[in-house]
């Protein structure tokens, strides 16, 4: 089970307060400045600005305590380097695709591991993807007028993003096919389709039921079915367990609603 929930929080604009000396609170103010920011050096100023996040990256453990709690009895999220205990949130490595950004995070237990996952990623992920983001941002309204129902365009998209998919995410030409997507794109599958499982294990799913069960709109499972499968399904699938199963269904199984009933 996840110990933090992974947000993406606007400052651009924003007061921001980030207190400290040295190379830590430097790179944080690099950070804020990047998705700009307005970098407050003095809490008590922050916190009559209105900033509602804090970085502090003092050397000294009683300094930064004490910093920390002043921060959040106004009402500020804390970021403490290197204090994982005084942290409310933590800052994750960024693969930065704008404006698609790729967040990796270990809750605080290794910057350097984060930093490893983040490198690789930036091997497979094509400068193209913003590219790609951009234009189905541009088409929008188009998207709606050719799926009117979210959840055909929903599936219509999963379909086309997969891979091989015509707007596969990896193949840097994606973003140039998006119109020709948009004038014949299909709109995915849909149906009621019977997952047996075969382990407690998420892995053991093959792909299509991994995609399957990732796009489904309801979940009925046996209660047995572990959670670490369930939490592969969208969070706002509606998920029915035990007496609500039909009869006649396996133990163990997972019943995945592509298109809610009419």
């Amino acid at each position: 089970m996840i110990e933090t929930l992974p947000l993406f929080h606007r400052i651009a604009g924003r007061p921001v307060v980030v207190l400290g000396e040295g190379e830590a609170a430097e790179a944080k103010q690099r950070l804020v400045e990047r998705a700009g920011g307005m970098v407050v050096a003095d809490l008590e100023t922050g916190i009559r600005a209105g900033a509602r996040l804090a970085f502090v990256a003092h050397e000294d453990a009683a300094l930064a305590e004490a910093c920390v709690e002043r921060a959040r009895s106004a009402g500020l999220l804390v970021n403490a380097t290197d204090r994982p205990a005084l942290c409310d949130f933590t800052v994750p490595s960024i693969l930065d695709r704008s404006p698609v950004l790729v967040a990796v995070g270990t809750g605080g237990a290794s910057a350097g591991l984060a930093k490893q996952l983040r490198l690789r990623l930036e091997a497979i992920l094509p400068q193209s993807l913003g590219a790609l983001a951009a234009a189905l941002a541009a088409a929008r309204d188009r998207l709606r007028q050719r799926f009117p129902e979210a959840g055909d365009r929903r599936r219509a998209l999963d379909a086309a993003l997969a891979r091989g998919g015509a707007l596969d995410p990896l193949d840097e030409g994606a973003a140039a096919r998006v119109e020709a997507w948009l004038e014949n794109g299909e709109r995915g599958e849909a149906g009621v389709v019977k997952i047996a499982l075969r382990s407690d294990d998420p892995d053991d799913l093959t792909l299509r039921e991994a995609r399957l069960l990732g796009g489904a709109d309801i979940v009925l499972h046996d209660p047995r079915v572990a959670s670490t499968v369930l939490d592969r399904a969208r969070a706002d699938a509606v998920r029915i367990s035990g007496s609500e199963m039909p009869t006649g269904t396996a133990p163990g199984q997972l019943i995945v609603v592509l298109a809610a009933p009419a």
